[in-house]
């Protein structure tokens, strides 16, 4: 059976990740979760590549958590890709970032974010805000299945070949 991760949460701060987890774990929402910790690494997760290239596509998580504010490659750069991939595009995307601009949110959205939630500053609103995002996408969402993600294309969000493996 395939290594299934819950969600995959694009962090850059190492504070915010660890509050984030801390959260999703006290309240019984996800067991596995991976971190990425720029763009660059969240592509080459949800695409296989690089570090991650013994995975599938197979393995989607359930979720992504997606900061805006990252290095290498932005958020919105790695919604982009995620969206315009046919193998990834049916995973809900929640952004999850400290960005009040209005420009983000409309950007976000026409991307086709699933939901935008801005993180609080005051730690037990933090925690509130994770543990209701976890709690509606990980618990009471219907999960796409398998057949909302294309499969066998052999093609990454840039157009490089991807190895799938069934």
């Amino acid at each position: 059976m395939p290594h299934e991760v819950e969600i995959l949460l694009v962090e850059d701060s190492p504070e915010d990740a660890e509050l984030t987890i801390r959260a999703l774990r006290h309240n019984k929402i996800a067991n596995d979760i991976q971190v990425a910790e720029d763009g660059a690494e969240a592509l080459d997760f949800l695409f296989c590549r690089g570090s991650h290239s013994t995975r599938t596509f197979f393995q989607a998580p359930k979720l992504v958590l997606l900061d805006l504010k990252l290095p290498k490659v932005s958020g919105m750069e790695v919604l982009r890709a995620i969206r315009a991939d046919e193998r990834t595009k049916a995973i809900p995307v929640v952004v999850l970032t400290s960005s009040k601009e209005e420009r983000d949110l409309i950007e976000g959205y026409k991307l086709g974010v699933n939901a935008y939630a801005q993180k609080p500053v005051d730690f037990a609103k933090f925690n509130e805000t994770v543990r209701q995002i976890g709690m509606f996408w990980m618990l009471v969402n219907q999960a796409p299945p398998p057949g909302a993600f294309a499969t066998g294309t052999g093609l990454g969000a840039h157009g490089d070949t991807a190895t799938i493996m069934e």
